[in-house]
């Protein structure tokens, strides 16, 4: 019965390491002779003498033994193809019956040796393990074996023994061992890995010439069909079965790029794992997207689009064997890599991504080209062909948005974070219709007479019983486009509230995001918003922050220029942590700064420069100034000696629903009330 290619692949490299082993014998051999022969005659044992000679005899008649063994695999099995397992188990007692051999002859001529000859012999034994860690490293088994046999019994007699010096060399012989053992471990991968990668050579050789071959063949059927065609017309289904068939090679691959596309890779993924079942074989399954490839193609055109995708793919064939590499679709690719584990698979992954950087020219157009990579390992995250492809198109999609340009590997994190963020984001689309969102009113307090001047509106969402913080749904609104409905919604919400507040000098402060500010309709949404509350528009403010101004600097003026018509306010938020220029913030007549909570935080450390700087630059444009996170008495005092025209923070109040902002406002009344 035929083997399977795993088995005979095995047999092969079995071949070659007892061919390593075999090549050795003789110079092995040879050494063990001289050696115990040196030990024998080289030194005088008294009575003993005879007995060490008979042992010597043993050990000489053995080695000539393992000698012809050596000589029957050079002449009769070196160059046939034979089955390894029976010479490696030859040469495999004998090497292990020949260090025990050594062993009892250290040991059983211990007692009669001189302190010179002990070491002479240890010294020998440790050569010849050294030797043996090299030689015999193609079989881990074998060398471990050895060198115990070799050196352990002998070293363990000499540290028993009531001499000094002996029982030094027996603790040099124990580390000697234990060295041997790290080299021998060395060798032995380093050699397993060149055999590896040998017959990894031969199989692409092989290959090489397997396909060369069948290109002739199929070359010489094309010829002899056109003859055949030319001659009668008797042959015509054979040649509609063979143009059948190239129709069929065809639809399975891209014809752009050549590569397979998306339903043959699977195919072909799905035959690769059935491969690597019985050999447990690894596979990393890559995922790879294009950086800047629609600029690319807004720019140049679809032609030089095409292009870029040919190169790429070209660029990308280098890094897999033959059928190896994909077109998923549009500008994403997709490779396998066999025997390969996550450490293998990123460095792969790597080179490729930074080899894109050498389609520098295409069309006669300078490009730039990256890609974003996300790695799946079989069998580590999974068994199944279309649940890897999955996994590692999540893994790049996750990179895309939060580092893209990197490669990535799959982590069950990775899985938690996106299920989350995919859990947020199918509740942040309902939670207006299910009323989970809810706005909360802080107040800002007027430094000097310490009155409410204003509140700032802040949103609150409760999903599932569970506050969600506002750091991570409002990227998430922004991020998935929900934030234009979120924001409209608390902006209508807190204009009627503030209509409805019994004081009609208290302002409300709304955040407006750079997304809100960009929409077309957000002028319009603010006019419905302050119509259908009834709120004097000079009570609305909206805060922007200093960034937004790097996205579409004319677009924002404008809009910030129509709210000023309608006298409504405008705050800069977190100001100081952005890039405003000065003649940014004369060009749009702020009405308001707000210092950030970081620069309140140092201030009781004496690091006021941004804070005064604030002040003065708030001064020169006739702008009020609010300092945002006060938590302390003294925090408040420093800012109001400074000049600072409203406070906000802790320290007066935390953001309270309607309710108990007209409560704490009750108390705050009564409590100046009674003071006077």
């Amino acid at each position: 019965m035929q083997q399977s290619p795993f088995k005979t692949r095995l047999n092969t490299i079995n071949q070659d390491v007892v061919e390593l082993l075999y090549s050795n014998a003789f110079n092995g051999l040879l050494i063990t002779i001289l050696s115990v022969s040196a030990i024998t005659f080289g030194f005088d044992s008294g009575a003993g003498q005879e007995t060490k000679q008979r042992v010597w005899g043993i050990i000489l008649v053995f080695t000539l033994i393992r000698g012809l063994d050596a000589a029957y695999w050079f002449i009769k099995l070196r160059h046939a193809n034979y089955a390894p397992e029976l010479p490696f188990y030859r040469f495999f007692v004998g090497s292990v019956f020949t260090a025990v051999l050594w062993a009892v002859f250290g040991i059983s001529f211990f007692d009669s040796m001189s302190t010179l000859e002990f070491a002479s012999t240890m010294i020998i034994m440790s050569a010849m393990a050294g030797g043996a860690a090299t030689v015999l490293a193609p079989s881990m088994l074998l060398v471990i074996t050895y060198t115990t046999i070799m050196l352990i019994p002998m070293s363990l007699r000499a540290i028993y023994d009531h001499r000094d010096e002996y029982n030094m060399l027996g603790f040099l012989g124990v580390l000697f061992w234990i060295s041997m053992c790290g080299a021998s471990s060395r060798a032995n991968l380093f050699i397993r890995r060149a055999i590896e990668i040998k017959h990894k050579n031969d199989e692409l050789v092989d290959l090489m010439r397997n396909e060369q071959n069948e290109v002739k063949r199929v070359n010489l059927q094309l010829l002899e069909s056109n003859q055949k065609l030319d001659q009668a017309n008797n042959n015509l289904e054979n040649e509609v079965l063979r143009r059948t068939q190239e129709i069929h090679r065809l639809s399975n691959r891209d014809p752009l790029t050549g590569l397979m596309n998306r339903t043959a890779f699977m195919q072909h993924f799905e035959w690769m794992i059935e491969q690597s079942v019985p050999s447990k074989n690894k596979l990393a399954i890559l995922f790879i997207d294009l950086d800047g490839f629609k600029q690319i193609n807004d720019t140049f055109g679809h032609q030089s689009g095409d292009a870029v995708l040919t190169a790429v793919a070209t660029q990308l064939s280098q890094f897999c064997e033959t059928d190896c590499a994909g077109r998923w679709g549009g500008d994403e690719f997709i490779m396998v890599l066999p025997y390969a584990d996550e450490v293998a698979a990123t460095a792969i992954g790597q080179a490729a991504r930074s080899s894109l950087a050498n389609i520098k020219q295409v069309g006669g157009n300078d490009v730039s080209i990256g890609a974003t990579i996300g790695i799946a390992i079989y069998p580590n995250h999974s068994e199944d062909a279309a649940t890897l492809v999955q996994l590692a198109d999540l893994t790049m999609y996750f990179h895309k948005r939060s580092t893209p340009g990197v490669v990535g590997v799959f982590s069950d994190s990775l899985y938690d974070t996106l299920n989350e963020e995919v859990r947020l984001r199918d509740g942040l689309r309902q939670a207006i219709q299910r009323q989970e969102i809810h706005v909360v009113y802080q107040p800002i307090i007027e430094a000097g007479t310490k009155k409410l001047w204003a509140v700032e509106a802040l949103a609150r969402w409760c999903f599932h019983d569970q506050w969600i913080s506002p750091a991570v749904f409002i990227p998430l609104a922004e991020k998935t486009g929900l934030i234009q409905d979120i924001g409209n919604w608390i902006l209508h919400r807190a204009c009627i509230d503030t209509a409805q507040w019994p004081d009609d000098s208290l302002s409300v402060s709304v955040n407006v995001s750079v997304l809100q500010m960009l929409n077309d309709n957000f002028i319009r949404q603010v006019d419905q918003a302050i119509n259908s509350s009834g709120l004097a528009p000079h009570r609305l403010h909206l805060e922007v922050t200093e960034s937004i101004f790097a996205d579409d600097m004319a677009i924002l003026t404008d809009r910030i220029a129509a709210l000023k018509a309608r006298h409504i306010h405008i705050a800069i938020d977190d100001f100081g942590t952005g890039f405003s220029s000065l003649s940014l913030l004369q060009a749009l007549d702020f009405d308001l700064l707000k210092i950030d909570r970081a620069f309140v935080q140092q201030i009781t450390e004496g690091n006021d420069t941004i804070v005064r700087a604030t002040l003065l630059m708030a001064k020169e444009f006739g702008c009020k100034t609010v300092a945002e996170g006060i938590e302390t008495p003294e925090q408040a005092a420093i800012l109001e000696a400074m000049g600072v025209d409203c406070l906000q923070g802790y320290l007066f109040a935390k953001p309270l629903e309607k309710n108990d902002l007209i409560k704490w406002y009750t108390n705050q009344h009564h409590s100046k009330h009674n003071s006077q």
